[in-house]
């Protein structure tokens, strides 16, 4: 994705466009107007007597407002513009609002053109960056007060109906109002774009799903403002931490969207626009790490999470009994099934992630309830586990793909195809056993355990998770743990043979607890050593590994989300000195980002660039980046739910200087938690 795109969004549903305002999308700038998986808007080209328009400022209220001051042709310094345009832009629940309004700066009367050219791909997400024909039919109907564009394929049919609040002439390529203004004054129509999805009755799909009607932009603002003042007040020395934390908070307000399965309550879509989507782990990682601002965002992803849950064997899908799936999407490509996405259940880290934040939602909360609700689905993901996850009988959870043609191949937060491979660039071959994928496992049963005996009522299946969680940890130190080296192999392969390049997975392990005491020290050593901490981040891939590549996606990039589940294991495990070098440091970063953390960054060293290189093709915002923060500052403040109290023990490294958190929301009610790193300077 082009990184200086403009947006506004509203959880899945979104705009991306020039900063001018414009969209003009093809393969290489995936811009447009985005509802249900589909772009409903790939060209809205505005021009003021045919001069395509510059902007002078462009002004962010938040996610769902933007304004832009433009003027005619290229501005110069040496020529007054005579009329300007200001285009303001609100998206609320799948209404794009555009209020455009001219002004004459002349001392004289003039008559001008505006003209909006307005078309639609209706391609589906999943195909924006591809050179595809449209299989179906694409038709423009002019109407009285604007233009309706539309796609049909069988029963597939998907319209865009633009509409003006002034008299305008419509073509099938766009909207054209003449314009008569006196000296000094302006004119002003808003136009309405609609994303309409249609049953072969032309009702919207959606209407009778959602039963209720949209949220407008009233609502939307009063919600921002209330969603914020239920958050925690944080204040830093330095303003870097600061400036993270607001950004993220109005990122993730932004991110918040409600399924149609669960219209009353709110998720993390996973990111713009790549997965603004239903999905697994994004949206499972998402709402552990925001559980000290937002905890709500967890009790929607176990319910809706729950509801999809595997059932039956479906090769396409990659479906498997007590499977927690990876995606769901609405797009043609889908309804055709030229994609799994359906939903499609191709991730094995998921399940047992699913457990571990039900359990972690309990402890911070309280609430039992929602345990008890899910324990069935709860019960289910434990045994995926083993029925399923365990493909070789070895008591490792592996992945292979079922589905050949259109699945994942590797089924890990990694999941670009040379992202597991051995340190001399060989890539090993399926089922693969990931380390972290073993350490979310243990985890899981751990956690599970814990429900069964205080919850379930069943302490007989607790004792047995227990002991299956003690075997894995000690099985997992023999056959992971690569001696000469002092570090936990990436993998295992098909034949049990140890994936030996240094990867920022083994961070993870920390996370999870499966780590003996005895063997940290090395493995966090490794995690801030030159191979694989830059300066800026610990790198998904280390230096010196063959397939090493500071831009590359998992092989060398790094994550403020990985860091962020690093640093929590470094915490975890004592070493709060390492924790806190690589949260000043993902800190740090989003200095560079306006306040905003990527989903990723390259890996190059820090003395060698002296900031951090944007990924070309992040998602931002992105769920994970944007919670990231989040766990950070827990990290930072030693936070840990104990029955019901809070306990605090910050370790702040000097930089930040003096850290209050206010108003911590828990199953303590609300608690203050301050740190300072000021004792720690000259040190």
């Amino acid at each position: 994705m082009k990184p200086d795109l403009v947006r506004v969004l509203d959880g899945n549903v979104f705009v991306l466009s020039e900063d001018n305002g414009d969209i003009e999308a093809n393969v290489v700038n995936p811009c447009g107007f985005f509802d249900f998986d589909t772009r409903f808007l790939s060209v809205w080209r505005l021009t003021l007597d045919g001069e395509r328009l510059h902007p002078l400022s462009i002004a962010e209220r938040d996610h769902l407002h933007l304004r832009f001051f433009l003027v005619p042709g290229r501005p110069t310094h040496y020529v007054d513009a005579k009329s300007s345009v200001i285009r303001e832009r609100t998206i609320t629940g799948g209404v794009l609002e555009e209020r455009l309004t001219v002004l004459n700066h002349n001392h004289v009367s003039v008559e001008c053109t505006v003209r909006l050219d307005v078309g639609s791909d209706f391609s589906p997400i999943l195909a924006v960056s591809m050179e595809r024909r449209p299989p179906g039919r694409l038709y423009q109907c002019p109407e009285e007060r604007g233009l309706r564009l539309g796609y049909q394929r069988e029963r597939f049919r998907r319209e865009t109906l633009v509409t003006s609040s002034e008299p305008v002439r419509a073509d099938e390529e766009g909207l054209t109002w003449t314009v008569r203004l006196a000296p000094k004054q302006s004119w002003t129509t808003t136009v309405r774009v609609e994303s309409l999805v249609l049953r072969p009755d032309g009702l919207d799909v959606r209407d009778r799903l959602e039963g209720r009607p949209r949220a407008g932009a009233d609502e939307r603002q009063r919600d921002l403002a209330s969603w914020l003042s239920r958050t925690p007040q944080l204040s830093c020395d330095w303003e870097a931490l600061t400036a993270v934390y607001r950004r993220s908070l109005v990122d993730l307000a932004a991110l918040r969207y409600s399924p149609l399965t669960l219209p009353d309550q709110v998720m993390p879509a996973a990111g713009l626009p790549w997965a603004a989507t239903i999905t697994g782990r994004d949206s499972i990682l998402t709402s552990f790490m925001a559980l000290p601002v937002a905890s709500e965002l967890a009790s929607a992803t176990v319910r809706m999470l729950g509801i999809d849950q595997g059932a039956v064997l479906d090769d396409f899908r990659d479906e498997e009994p007590g499977k927690i799936l990876r995606e769901f999407r609405y797009g043609e490509m889908v309804a055709f099934e030229e994609r799994p996405e359906s939903p499609y259940y191709g991730s094995a880290d998921a399940t047992p992630l699913y457990v571990i934040l039900l359990d972690e939602y309990e402890r911070w909360t309280g609430d039992v309830d929602l345990v008890r609700e899910f324990e069935d689905e709860a019960r289910a993901a434990l045994r995926w586990i083993d029925d399923y996850g365990d493909l070789l009988g070895d008591g490792y959870v592996r992945y292979l793909r079922r589905n050949e043609r259109s699945g994942v191949a590797n089924q890990g937060w990694k999941d670009s195809p040379e992202a597991i491979c051995f340190a001399d660039g060989r890539l090993p071959g399926p089922p693969l056993a990931t380390c972290e994928l073993q350490g979310y496992a243990y985890d899981a049963k751990v956690r599970g355990a814990r429900m069964a005996r205080e919850f379930w009522g069943d302490p007989a299946y607790a004792d047995r998770l227990e002991r299956e969680a003690a075997a894995l940890r000690e099985r997992f130190d023999r056959d992971f743990w690569i001696a000469d080296r002092g570090y936990y192999a990436l993998a295992l392969d098909s034949d049990g043979r140890q994936v030996d390049a240094l990867a920022s997975n083994m961070g993870h392990l920390l996370w999870s607890g499966i780590v003996p005491a005895e063997r940290a020290g090395e493995v966090a050593a490794h995690l801030v050593g030159p191979r694989l901490f830059s300066g800026w981040g610990i790198r998904s891939l280390a230096a010196g590994q063959e397939r090493y590549n500071p831009i590359g996606y998992h092989v060398g990039a790094v994550w403020p989300f990985d860091n962020a589940l690093i640093t929590w294991g470094l915490r975890r495990y004592g070493f709060a000195e390492e924790a806190g070098r690589v949260a000043e440091a993902i800190v740090d970063v989003s200095r560079y980002f306006q306040g905003r953390l990527p989903e990723a960054f390259a890996g190059y060293p820090r003395e060698l660039t002296q900031y951090p290189v944007r990924y070309p093709t992040a998602n931002s915002p992105q769920a994970m980046a944007t919670a990231a923060p989040f766990l950070l500052l827990r990290a930072l403040l030693g936070l840990e739910a104990v029955g019901e109290h809070l306990l605090m023990a910050p370790r702040v490294p000097a930089r930040f200087g003096r850290v209050e958190l206010l108003d911590v929301p828990g199953r303590w009610g609300r608690r203050d938690v301050i740190g300072s790193g000021l004792a720690h300077v000259g040190h």
